[in-house]
């Protein structure tokens, strides 16, 4: 069987495709629209992506192309529509990033609270400020202990960021479209609820909310002016998941008029490449952290899901079964 791999992957998950017998072509720096061609000089009946794009226009060129693995969770990169239009089938590697991501969504959580880039940019600047750092009250630290988090979405992360926020003495409530009072109780936390009106009445009683939720048209800008609205002022909000979930212009809004802070690994216009110019509004907006959407980007991370990568290619080639299918 032949693979092609188009994004950066792990030696261990190279060597493992090999032991397989598969016969695989590294292509990392293939563009989204040098795929088909990729493909098929590479005769390819399986494709390996992480976050490169594979549009339509790129899938309905490939020829005896049979199955797209995506090197992770989220598949939103992957145009589905066009996979199936084409007969080509998709699966991803849910849960193998969640410790990664839910790490970089506590550690933003702290940021936040105790103003970490500031004053770590502050002393690059070459100024002590004890001042200004050390102070409690309204722009202060409040510390975690007995604070409340709102968990949005327990999927694989969230509920690792439950886990980790219980260990902080955190108070959670959690919600989720699926979850019920029995599911919320089991996890340590308590519920949210499963509709909009619970998600608003989340905002108002929480003092940070971390958002784990797919991108999809019915999540878009689910957390926008309402939301933010009822949050409460000097709020933390942490987004890990999709940038299209937040209205950053609104974001940005509440960041201004009510101190809300935000930690963010997403972003609506990040770019598509992995190194790019980016002149982004919201990470100039006094109060904002800022990672690379390099959440699941760990060792650890990054070597479960390559052997899910391998895992799920081993069946395929054995039985033509496709696990972990989403097309």
């Amino acid at each position: 069987m032949n693979v092609l791999i188009a994004d950066k992957f792990e030696r261990a998950g190279i060597d493992g495709l090999c032991s397989l017998g598969c016969t695989v072509t590294e292509r990392s720096d293939t563009p989204s629209d040098g795929l088909a061609a990729a493909v098929n000089d590479a005769r390819a009946e399986v494709l390996i992506v992480r976050s490169k794009k594979v549009p339509a226009s790129a899938i309905a060129g490939m020829r005896g192309l049979r199955l797209i693995v995506r090197a992770g969770a989220g598949y939103d990169n992957i145009d589905i529509a066009g996979a199936k239009n084409a007969g080509i089938s998709v699966a991803n590697c849910p849960g193998m990033n969640a410790v990664a991501v839910a790490e970089i969504a506590i550690g933003h959580l702290l940021a936040l609270d105790r103003r970490i880039v500031d004053q770590t940019l502050a002393a690059r600047e070459g100024r002590w400020d004890k001042k200004e750092f050390g102070k409690t009250g309204p722009g202060g630290a409040r510390g975690l202990k007995g604070s409340t988090l709102g968990v949005v979405g327990c999927g694989a992360i969230g509920r690792a960021v439950i886990k980790r926020a219980l260990a902080f003495e955190m108070r959670v409530v959690a919600w989720s479209r699926s979850i019920t009072k029995e599911h919320a109780r089991d996890l340590g936390a308590e519920w949210g609820g499963n509709d909009t009106p619970a998600l608003h009445a989340l905002a108002a009683a929480c003092d940070a909310v971390s958002i784990h939720l797919p991108g999809a048209p019915d999540t878009r800008h689910l957390i926008g002016r309402e939301f933010l609205e009822r949050m409460k002022p000097g709020a933390y909000l942490i987004n890990t998941s999709r940038g299209s979930v937040v209205d950053e212009a609104a974001l940005r809004e509440a960041m201004k008029s009510k101190g809300i802070r935000a930690g963010l690994d997403v972003f609506e216009d990040q770019p598509a490449d992995a190194q790019s110019p980016w002149a982004n509004q919201t990470a100039r907006t006094p109060g904002a952290v800022i990672t690379h959407h390099s959440g699941a980007s760990t060792d650890q991370a990054q070597a479960a899901v390559a052997d899910e990568v391998v895992r799920i290619v081993k069946v395929f080639k054995e039985s033509g079964r496709v696990e972990n299918k989403v097309a």
